[in-house]
């Protein structure tokens, strides 16, 4: 029985593990460039930010995500474009993962707003910490390794030495589109399309599993014009498994904002915000577990900072021309 018990364990860890290659994001609306490439360039702005996270404080080896994402738009004769960066440092327990990717948006107007197409193009690093291994706790736990089940020096795990053991690298695509207009956006994208194999041995290999994304909001002025009402969604599916995430944020005098999350997977969160000047923008979330973690958990952090600034305004110029005088 405790055989069962101890792999139903591990495979629970591996799945849950995995599943983080992509991170979660509790503020998902404000940056969009981290899942859908198709977003650079969004409202005309160069956009510089920075997120981090730290997921499950109290808990040994808490998942700790940072990212780091540049994009500009740019002119081409009469066409509109973008490119962009980005960056993920991801830890999770003795497993890291580093992705450093470029990024490219065609984007055409439609009606009042911006349909756009991306692709985004780079290469991800997992390493595992194999000195860190201790399977002699475990085979003491389900009683020797008389069960057959697996020993203590199991060539299934990945030999390495030094801080970061084993690690291997592979290129990696994702996709997008997105659409946007002055009260709604909506994107769709797909993450790791070339499936990247990760080697560490010839008795240790994955691959990364694509995510799909598909994100969307609506911004609801009220009457009382210094009030607006942001409901978004993101639901995040790899088709054997899936995620929703609801948020409602509402922004006072286009400056302060403050609203409430949901995640069906299982958590609430808490988001606040605040432009400090004009285009600099802070952000933070909190987030509890809704399910048995809280009982090991004090909750997750997330903080960002993006600065943002629109490069393609038409200069401003005393000259005009009219229909009588061209």
């Amino acid at each position: 029985m405790k055989r069962y018990v101890v792999l139903l364990a591990l495979s629970v860890t591996v799945s849950v593990l995995w599943a983080q290659t992509d991170p979660q994001l509790g503020q998902y609306m404000h940056l969009q460039t981290t899942y859908n490439p198709a977003a650079a360039g969004e409202g005309d702005l160069m956009r510089v930010a920075g997120m981090h996270r730290m997921q499950y404080t109290g808990m040994s080896d808490l998942p700790m995500t940072t990212y780091f994402t540049f994009s500009s738009p740019f002119v081409i004769g009469k066409t509109k474009h973008a490119a962009g960066i980005r960056f993920l440092n991801d830890k999770y327990g003795l497993f890291s993962n580093q992705a450093l990717h470029v990024q490219y948006a065609y984007r055409h107007k439609i009606g009042n707003g911006y349909l756009s197409a991306g692709i985004d193009l780079g290469f991800v690093n997992v390493s595992f910490k194999t000195d860190s291994v201790n399977l002699d706790r475990i085979v003491s736990a389900v009683g020797g390794e008389g069960l057959g089940f697996f020993s203590a020096n199991d060539d299934a795990i990945p030999q390495g030495s030094g801080q970061n053991g084993s690690n291997g690298m592979s290129f990696d695509m994702g996709l997008g589109i997105w659409y946007s207009a002055p009260q709604w956006w909506v994107g769709a994208s797909y993450s790791h399309v070339t499936r990247p194999k990760i080697e560490w041995s010839d008795l240790a290999t994955i691959r990364l599993v694509g995510t799909m994304y598909i994100a969307g909001g609506y911004n609801w002025r009220l009457r009382n014009r210094d009030w607006v009402l942001k409901p978004s969604m993101m639901v995040m599916t790899d088709f054997a498994n899936w995620d929703v995430n609801l948020t409602m944020l509402a922004e006072l005098k286009e400056r302060y904002r403050f609203g409430l999350g949901y995640r069906i997977a299982g958590s609430v969160n808490v988001l606040l915000g605040i432009d400090i000047i004009s285009g600099l923008q802070l952000g933070y979330t909190y987030e509890l577990p809704a399910n048995n973690l809280i009982r090991g958990t004090y909750g997750s952090h997330e903080v960002f900072l993006a600065y943002g600034f629109n490069i393609l305004k038409p200069r401003r110029t005393n000259k005009y021309k009219s229909v009588r005088y061209l």
